[in-house]
């Protein structure tokens, strides 16, 4: 029995299909959604959701954060931002990150929410790095 997948985003809905797994990037590690599995939401870390067919990976989406909904039949991925891996670019990445880097030096030291809020981005960016060039590179 195969799982229904969707992964939405503000822009767009960019994935509506029938897979055999989803492992996603949970704020506490990586879970798999499969078929008949219990119901589960959880917070969801920069990232990328891999989708199976059979023991292969026919997709790759990189997510910066987000929610996903995990049931028996479904998976429903609420990303803040989502892009297919072979999309990404680690030159426009490592632009974000630059910026916001600079952002961040710029707050007052009280701001607590754009401190939040800018920890949340660069850590999203810093995932995304890493997820096209590999762990050694960030």
């Amino acid at each position: 029995m195969p799982l229904r997948i969707e992964i939405v985003s503000p822009e767009k809905r960019l994935v509506d299909r029938q897979v055999d797994m989803a492992v996603v990037p949970g704020m506490e590690g990586d879970i798999a959604a499969m078929p008949d599995r219990a119901p589960l939401m959880l917070q969801l870390r920069g990232g990328v959701v891999a989708l199976y067919e059979g023991d292969k990976i026919v997709d790759r989406y990189f997510v910066g954060g987000g929610f996903a909904d995990m049931g028996a039949e479904h998976c429903t991925i609420l990303a803040d931002s989502a892009q297919l891996m072979s999309e990404l670019s680690a030159d426009d990445a490592r632009d974000r990150l630059r910026d916001l880097e600079t952002t961040w030096a710029q707050i007052e030291p009280n701001d607590t929410d754009a401190h939040d809020r800018l920890s949340r981005e660069i850590q999203s960016v810093r995932a995304e790095l890493e997820a096209v060039e590999g762990p050694a590179s960030v």
